[in-house]
């Protein structure tokens, strides 16, 4: 019988396991009950009870080609544009579902596992074994339905030196191995998302020395594996209060961590590189994994800027101010802008091709969009608060305010919006809008956004990499090769041969 698609409740089971979540001090006994995470663990199980609805599907799922279970389309390779297309939109249902905050959620690893084993060949002739067990496990993966996170940066220490330059190393490296597997300790980050994930994929993206073989490992582990220690971040959902005070902060604080392994030993049948620099480089940037999983990021952050641009209007509406011709210009640029990294996505699509087997969005389309982004959400937040002023300040201290009679009438009384909505309704508006740009959340989504992907001179690297020149050199070559020194027009070659 064919599994049902996953829901929020499969997925809230799976997460009562041995792992070990630490915070303020504390082991958590259980992150899907515990104040500080169970929310956002809830939105994250939402996602899966929003697919598994009947009427969302077709839309959200497609047909396990080994087990007949329908999974999310981001397992899905697609053979075809209009594939990659139907896939895209499955994103952006999910995405919607929480505007673009959780930055994690699951098509994102999901995207990266997938795209990377579309390069298979390429693992096959690194290593036939190391080949296998990856692909059996994106099989298992894909199967399951399964959260992944992953950690694929060293932690900062001193980044002019490299890990094996350091006198005290922390960084996660193998120390021993035998027959079972190999073991491996040391710390890891951003473990953003792992405290509400299944498994943590475990990889190399920055670029490691040809002698620095015992940090050169790929592998993924359950997150309730012995040894596997989560030191998270201060929750922002634990001081969130009220959703009505922080509606962002209270639901999608999906959490980073720095992950500790402390002697984790990881069995052969999951480990996809072992000791070899360069193959956790190829991994990434010679597979289209680099390219879906940034992908995967332009579709949630597209969906994430047209919420700016609707809370922009919003919040315009409410004061009185979006008539007004400043104003208004304003507001536009901030739609073109947004409209701007949606339509880049269609050119993703658009200018794809065929790789192998699969149809891979443009390389270059995507690092193009990621060096505009980065630049562009810090800009937009600004833009934003400009707009709203004084409005996101002269806020109630919380929901308990309204509680009391005399408090609650001053409120009503200076809480006055221009297009008719009620006083309740425009400070729930403003808490949201404080909570998107302002909060401590809200800083921490906009260091997200600059940073995620890299600092802006490693995606403009990208960038630079993958443009054709060739091209763009050819257009002034067209130009300067017409004329000589004398000024003359050079003879076409083409009227040479009338």
């Amino acid at each position: 019988m064919t599994q049902a698609i996953k829901n929020a409740a499969e997925h809230l089971a799976s997460l009562k396991d041995d792992r070990s979540v630490y915070l303020d001090g504390q082991l958590i006994d259980d992150v899907t009950t515990h104040h500080a995470f169970r929310n956002a663990v809830h939105s994250a199980a939402d996602l899966y009870e929003f697919q598994a609805d009947s009427k969302n599907a077709d839309l959200m799922t497609f047909e396990s080609p080994t087990n007949g279970r329908r999974v999310n389309r981001a397992w899905q390779m697609p053979t075809s544009y209009r594939e990659l297309v139907k896939r895209r939109e499955a994103l952006v249902a999910w995405s919607e579902q929480h505007g673009g905050f959780m930055g994690r959620s699951p098509d994102h690893l999901a995207s990266a596992v997938t795209g990377q084993l579309m390069g298979l060949e390429m693992f096959k002739a690194h290593d036939e074994k190391r080949a296998q067990a990856y692909w059996d496990y994106y099989v298992y993966a894909r199967d399951n339905d399964l959260f992944l996170t992953y950690v694929i940066i060293n932690p900062q220490v001193d980044r002019g030196k490299a890990a094996s330059e350091l006198s005290e190393d922390p960084m996660m490296k193998i120390v021993d191995e035998d027959g079972e597997g190999v073991t491996v300790r040391g710390a890891k980050m951003l473990g953003t998302s792992s405290i509400m994930a299944n498994e943590i994929f475990v990889a190399h993206l920055q670029p490691l020395k040809p002698d620095e073989e015992d940090y050169a490992i790929s592998f993924a582990v359950p997150m309730g594996i012995k040894g596997l220690k989560v030191l998270s971040r201060k929750s922002y959902e634990q001081y969130a209060g009220a959703e009505f005070d922080n509606p962002l902060a209270s639901r999608y604080d999906e959490n980073d961590a720095l992950i500790y392994f402390d002697d984790v030993k990881v069995p052969w049948d999951r480990v996809f590189v072992h000791r070899d620099p360069d193959m956790c480089r190829r991994q990434f940037h010679e597979t289209p994994g680099h390219i879906y999983q940034n992908y995967q990021a332009q579709i949630r952050l597209s969906v994430k800027l047209k919420f700016m641009v609707g809370l922009a209007r919003e919040i315009c509406a409410t004061i009185g101010t979006d008539k007004m011709p400043p104003v208004a210009e304003q507001l536009g640029k901030l739609a073109a802008e947004a409209a701007a990294v949606e339509n880049m996505l269609f050119g993703m699509e658009a200018k794809g091709a065929m790789q192998g087997d699969y149809f891979v969005p443009d390389r270059h389309a995507v690092y193009a969009a990621q060096s505009i982004t980065q630049a562009l959400y810090p800009r937009m937040v600004t833009a934003i608060r400009e707009l709203a002023g004084g409005a996101l300040i002269m806020l109630p201290s919380s929901v308990a305010d309204f509680s009391d009679a005399d408090i609650s009438n001053i409120i009503s009384s200076v809480q006055v919006s221009a297009d008719g909505r009620d006083p309740i309704e425009r400070v729930k508006l403003m808490k949201l809008a404080w909570d998107a740009i302002g909060s401590e959340f809200a800083s921490r989504h906009t260091q997200y956004e600059m940073f995620y992907a890299g600092a802006q001179f490693v995606t403009r690297g990208h960038s630079f990499r993958t443009y054709d020149w060739a091209k763009a050199s050819s257009l002034v070559s067209t130009i300067t090769d017409r004329y000589a020194l004398d000024g003359k027009l050079k003879q076409s070659s083409n009227a040479a041969a009338e």
